[in-house]
């Protein structure tokens, strides 16, 4: 089969005769339909990664099942999916993992659909996950604004901010967040705003804006103490901590955290999520970016796909908008090449394989 293949220099090169992935326990054979771009999929090449052989990209992609190990029971050839898998999706044909994936719903293009995966799995693991901001989530709800004894008034949706609320992962955190009863608040371009309203952003705040912090910590009334930071540079960073309240809390980011911001309040918790450790498995990554297995990220994981599910077929999630590069596998490296040098913005690059 063709597949995108990770060069030894660096970034991915096209090869015609690779074989096709086995079939392992609780995946699925999928035939690709649509894989989306993302910058993880040249950070992985970037840092190494410790397996034999070639490395096939594409972590975010969705098409139709072909095969199915016995142990699947959500799915079976022929079906419609997306999912996320850290590896394959740039190839004709790639290893779906059951518990990662969901089933279209009808109507649903697969360029829309392969735009999913990773933004419910990083935006989930960041917001309800440990070492993220561990947010509660029961069943996709949460007991907040609902009156628990007759006679009590219902409580004041918690506020978190997400910055960079116009991004794929950012989108989807203030979906997440508005569905488990959460009151979200981004940082965006003014252009933006409009968008980002329309993912149920309750305010939109400048992030060009010097005061961009101040104003935030007098929206919150000095109280806000949750912040997910889609962006995570060092002045991204600085604002967020400027935008936290008095008390104190907690600052979640995408990417490492600077050192140069992180120390500058003991009153902040400051860390970092990787979406590979949703697989369970220890990420084999140079450097900062190596990380042990978590299995409880995994269970997480499977109960937050089949609610992402659910949710997509009740039309509760919209993806970002989308950029179509047309020229299929073959135009893979060059939008991963514009991703790493920020020129898109606002999109979700997608390639259609079909």
């Amino acid at each position: 089969m063709k597949a995108m293949v990770s060069k030894p220099s660096g970034g991915y090169q096209l090869v015609s005769d690779i074989p096709e992935p086995t079939l392992q326990p609780g995946m699925m054979m999928v035939q690709v339909q649509a894989v989306a771009l993302n910058p993880y999929d040249a950070k992985i090449v970037e840092y190494g990664v410790s397996a034999p052989g070639a490395y096939v990209g594409g972590c975010d992609f969705a098409g139709v099942v072909t095969a199915v190990d016995a142990g699947v029971t959500r799915f079976r050839p022929g079906d419609r999916v997306l999912t996320l898998n850290m590896q394959g999706g740039f190839a004709e044909y790639a290893l779906a993992i059951e518990d990662l994936s969901c089933h279209l719903p009808e109507g649903m293009s697969f360029n829309q659909a392969c735009s999913f995966g990773l933004a419910v799995g990083i935006a989930g693991l960041a917001l309800f996950q440990e070492p993220g901001l561990n947010l509660p989530l029961v069943e996709g709800y949460l007991n907040v604004g609902e009156i628990n004894e007759e006679g009590d008034e219902a409580k004041a949706a918690v506020t978190v901010l997400v910055a960079g609320g116009a991004s794929a992962s950012g989108t989807m955190a203030t979906q997440l967040l508005k569905l488990a009863g959460f009151n979200p608040i981004v940082t965006c371009s003014p252009a933006n705003n409009a968008l980002c309203e329309s993912f149920g952003a309750s305010a939109c705040f400048d992030y060009h804006s010097p005061t961009c912090g101040a104003d935030i910590r007098l929206h919150t009334d000095n109280t806000l103490a949750h912040v997910l930071d889609c962006v995570t540079d060092a002045i991204t960073m600085k604002m967020c901590y400027e935008a936290i309240g008095a008390e104190g809390g907690t600052y979640i980011a995408l990417e490492p955290t600077a050192n140069t911001v992180k120390y500058t309040r003991r009153d902040i918790r400051a860390d970092w999520v990787m979406a590979n450790t949703l697989l369970g498995d220890p990420c084999r990554l140079d450097g900062m970016y190596g990380r042990p297995s978590t299995p409880e990220h995994r269970q997480f994981a499977g109960r937050l796909f089949r609610l992402a599910e659910r949710w997509l077929h009740e039309g509760k999630l919209c993806n970002q908008p989308l950029e179509i590069r047309e020229g299929g596998l073959e135009s893979v490296d060059s939008g991963l090449q514009d991703l790493r040098a920020g020129v898109v913005r606002g999109k979700k690059l997608v390639v259609p394989l079909a």
